[in-house]
């Protein structure tokens, strides 16, 4: 089983656009020099449609960081690339709302066969 991290951005950013093209090319390569890290996942979001009430996110961005274990990921935070990283977010463009960080288990429960 790996761990994940994630972040989250419930944000309002007057350049979307800019926000996450600088996100790709300059925040991306500063996380993914994180030593032990595995793979990182961005996600952003589509339209879609749900004939169900559901409560709908306004994420504009989430960031899934994968690692083989908390000991990794825990050594990954402690590291001189994740302050890089963390002094690279505080050049990001402004925006209002909130960035959360939560790390999870990650347990695949179920997939398709090819």
């Amino acid at each position: 089983m790996s761990v994940s991290y994630f972040v989250r951005y419930d944000i309002a950013v007057a350049d979307l656009k800019g926000f996450l093209e600088r996100y790709r090319k300059v925040h991306v390569p500063a996380v993914t020099s994180w030593p032990g890290l595995r793979r990182m996942v961005i996600h952003t979001p589509v339209d879609w449609k749900d004939p169900f009430p559901v409560n709908r996110g306004r994420a504009v961005l989430m960031a899934q960081l994968e690692f083989d274990s908390e000991e990794a990921m825990n050594r990954a935070f402690a590291s001189p690339e994740r302050a890089a990283a963390r002094e690279d977010f505080k050049r990001f463009m402004t925006y209002e709302g909130t960035v959360t960080h939560q790390a999870m288990a990650t347990e695949e429960v179920w997939r398709k066969g090819k």
